[in-house]
């Protein structure tokens, strides 16, 4: 057994390799395992011009400056810590200060202590930081931009939070097949709340029915990405390379709607459509409805099957600490507000939801309880 002590002298006495190796801009980078959100992670392949690129579009559009303090709580294993975090803050001379694992409090501190100018994070660490007990408690003042990507962004958390920390909050979107940053919207044009906003410099989009055909102007499609940021493909899964590419178009699994301004505005995963009775529901629109009551602090809608609607609607809720609205009185604050055919039949409340090391929520991992199935 090598002693610790052992172990650091023989490090010491490594005569180090200076030499740098060439490698041509689409040779591969790095692979980046998706999240896994709806089934298997998948490795992307990412180019060094697709990481080179990406975070140099990333830097112009959150204007990072040698001034700036970023803070490092997503994982840089991710392409949203690494490019957007690690790869910006290299290439323009910035800091990031880490926090290896998100705590709400630890958050805080280091915002606080460090003077933080740019936080970068998904949504359940805006919730997280909105519903702190003592979030005044700590001084922000420091941060001048917020962004947000990873998964879509609630209204009601993005109102709360601007409203709460004085700090704006610009949406992006992008996966890891996309380096991942893909669209975003900017600080000095038009906001649209719950928009993921415009295609970033060198990307196009489309919307696309299952034949690969666009849809008409208005209507909910799938995204189709093409431009430097995507993927040379999924390691070691040509299956999935096929199925996911098409003459150079990448198609995302993700449904959205583009208004007559060009803002694209996320409607759901694909894989997370509920069809009750034939009727499309769109998970994300219960979502954010049931995010308007006072005491959630977390949702998820997902479909469960039953014996003659094929699927139906189900939510489990996470609540804030102290609340004690029950399932049936959710249910009816969403029935209140939604179409008829929309709203949970079912409602159950968890004391968390279960989430990946990025902070997404993982729906592919909520087993509901198993009274609710079929009834």
């Amino acid at each position: 057994m090598v002693s610790q002590r052992e172990f650091e002298q023989s490090l010491a006495a490594v005569v180090p390799d200076t030499q740098v190796i060439e490698r041509e801009p689409e040779d591969l980078a790095v692979i980046f395992y998706t999240s896994g959100t709806t089934g298997k992670p998948k490795g992307a392949e990412l180019t060094h011009a697709n990481l080179s690129k990406n975070a140099e579009v990333s830097s112009r559009l959150f204007s990072v400056t040698s001034d700036d303090v970023i803070f490092g709580g997503l994982p840089m294993f991710h392409s949203f810590g690494q490019t957007c975090a690690l790869n910006a803050s290299v290439q323009m001379g910035a800091c990031v200060t880490l926090l290896p694992r998100f705590d709400a409090a630890a958050a805080l501190e280091t915002l606080q202590r460090d003077r933080v100018t740019i936080f970068e994070g998904v949504p359940t660490m805006y919730a997280a930081l909105l519903h702190y007990p003592q979030h005044a408690d700590y001084d922000t003042s420091a941060l001048r931009l917020c962004v947000s990507g990873g998964a879509a962004l609630p209204v009601e958390i993005l109102r709360g939070f601007e409203e709460t920390f004085g700090c704006i909050i610009l949406e992006g979107y992008g996966l890891s097949e996309t380096s991942p940053v893909a669209s975003f919207n900017h600080a000095d044009l038009e906001r649209k709340p719950g928009s993921i906003g415009t295609p970033i410099e060198g990307v196009d989009f489309r919307l696309v029915d299952d034949d690969f055909g666009d849809v008409p102007e208005g209507q909910v499609g799938e995204i189709a990405i093409k431009g430097h940021n995507v993927m040379k493909g999924y390691w070691n899964n040509p299956e999935a390379t096929d199925s996911a590419m098409h003459d150079g178009w990448f198609r995302t699994g993700d449904l959205a709607r583009r208004d007559e301004d060009g803002y694209y505005f996320i409607v759901d995963r694909r894989k997370d459509l509920i069809i009750r009775s034939g009727f499309n529901v769109y998970p994300r629109e219960i979502e954010e409805v049931l995010y308007e009551h006072p005491e959630v602090a977390a949702v998820a809608v997902i479909g469960v099957p039953h014996p003659t609607h094929g699927e139906e609607v189900a939510a489990a809720v996470q609540l804030l600490p102290g609340a004690s609205v029950t399932p049936e009185q959710l249910r009816e604050f969403a029935k209140e507000r939604v179409a008829a055919f929309k709203y949970p039949r079912h409602v159950w409340l968890v004391d968390a939801l279960p989430m990946g090391p990025t902070g997404k929520i993982l729906k592919r991992e909520i087993v509901p309880p198993p009274e609710l199935v079929g009834s």
